[in-house]
């Protein structure tokens, strides 16, 4: 199981990072950069999809080697990505969805910017408890 990937990220509407975890736990840098760069390279192929679907779940829509990335996306035009192994598709549905409900308490908050980087404690907690649950981690 250590060599599972599991790799969740938020990305803005102006295309920047607004929160990204390694559910799998710390892995070495190399691994970490490979994954960032999956990840945001797969934004124009969600781009693409996005408007080709009427479904915020984009269900995968791009793959590297044996590498799947995932996408959701939110009406406010944020994207959730999700890099994986082969997940069901159904678990990643319903860990999306409960992410997002997260994601909206996160920025019903007025006082918060919406370009800005997610730094809840709670919303970290959130994400990692859910992915536990759904993945069986």
């Amino acid at each position: 199981m250590s060599t599972s990937v599991l790799t969740f990220v938020v990305v803005g509407p102006q295309d920047n990072p607004i929160y990204e975890v390694d559910l799998m736990g710390p892995k070495d840098q190399q691994a970490q950069y490979l994954h960032q760069f999956v990840l945001h390279a797969a934004l124009d192929a969600v781009d693409e999809a996005m408007w080709s679907s009427k479904e915020l779940h984009l269900k995968t829509v791009d793959r590297f080697n044996a590498l799947s990335v995932t996408a959701f996306v939110t009406p406010g035009s944020a994207r959730f990505l999700l890099l994986h192994d082969g997940r069901s598709d159904d678990g990643i549905r319903t860990f999306f969805t409960e992410v997002y409900e997260a994601y909206l308490r996160v920025f019903l908050n007025p006082l918060r910017a919406p370009t800005a980087r997610i730094t809840s404690r709670e919303f970290d907690r959130k994400v990692k408890t859910v992915s536990k649950r759904v993945f069986s981690l």
